[in-house]
């Protein structure tokens, strides 16, 4: 029977920055124009956080069951070491489903707007397919397509008109940025794993583009938003502060670009969500002020 620890990392919290920024963002830009409210903010955290762990717990059964992460470098899989039973990971991850459908009805009750139930059951059936399924999208190498939209668009602009009720193009600009850095997770991650998922016939989108076209792409994943930030200060000159960013924009990429593999990357990939999390506070603010 696995551990709380091991519940705890099986949860992947170096994710959830991933699932905090668009929020941020989001409120920021309805703090632009003087639309921020609280409690629907707390309430859309809410449901980011609980569709992120969901979406990791259910990506350890999906692959676990499968036999993909046999041989991972990484967080603990829960599912594949044996440490809990396929049935109790993907529990785990139904219950966390559960969790943000129930923050995202209350969400639509206060914030008057009941077609996003639609939005957020379609998050819900992304997040399972994932990897779940009998052809689940991620082993297509459309991963990046899913975390893009849910995790970037729809999670930063939803914020957005849940307290504002409006959709500005800061929202729609800082949106994109926020989508490519949690790509930009996801793309590291996938190169890291790119001999084991050869083998498992796992076809993400770093193994379709090849080790070095995926490192490039990571690259652009990086940088596009740092000049997004700049095209925000149209909006709000304090954006511009995102650029304090630049050097630590510099050391995720450098050991990219230069070919660092397997546990040389584990840092990287804790590095790139700490670096969406300050540049989702530094634009979030930026555009509040």
């Amino acid at each position: 029977m696995a551990t709380r620890t091991e519940w705890v990392a099986g949860a992947r919290p170096r994710t959830l920055p991933a699932a905090a920024t668009p929020v941020i963002v989001g409120s920021g830009a309805a703090a632009q124009v003087d639309g921020f409210a609280l409690w629907p903010a707390l309430l859309a955290l809410g449901v980011a956080l609980a569709l992120q762990v969901g979406v990791n717990y259910a990506n350890d059964y999906s692959d676990g069951i499968r036999g993909t992460d046999l041989d991972r470098v990484g967080p603990t899989r829960l599912t594949a070491t044996g440490a809990a039973a396929p049935r109790a990971v993907r529990d785990a991850a139904f219950a966390s489903f559960g969790v943000a459908a129930l923050l995202g009805l209350v969400l639509c009750a206060v914030s008057g707007h009941w077609w996003l139930l639609a939005v957020g059951a379609l998050a819900i059936v992304a997040a399972w397919y994932y990897t779940g399924g009998r052809n689940p999208y991620g082993y297509r190498g459309l991963g990046e397509v899913g975390v893009f939209v849910f995790f970037g668009l729809v999670a930063t602009v939803g914020t957005t008109y849940t307290q504002a009720d409006v959709v500005t193009w800061p929202s729609l600009v800082g949106a994109v940025a926020v989508g490519l850095l949690a790509c930009a997770i996801l793309m590291v991650n996938n190169i890291r794993d790119i001999p084991t998922d050869v083998v498992a016939g796992k076809r993400t989108l770093a193994v379709r583009l090849g080790d070095w076209r995926a490192r490039r792409v990571y690259v652009l994943m990086i940088w596009v938003p740092l000049a997004l930030a700049v095209v925000c200060a149209f909006a709000s000159g304090w954006t511009i502060f995102v650029l304090v960013l630049l050097l630590p924009a510099v050391l995720l990429t450098l050991p990219v670009i230069a070919g660092a593999r397997g546990p040389l990357l584990v840092p990287v990939l804790a590095g790139t969500g700490f670096f969406e999390l300050a540049y989702g506070v530094l634009l979030g603010v930026g555009l509040a002020l």
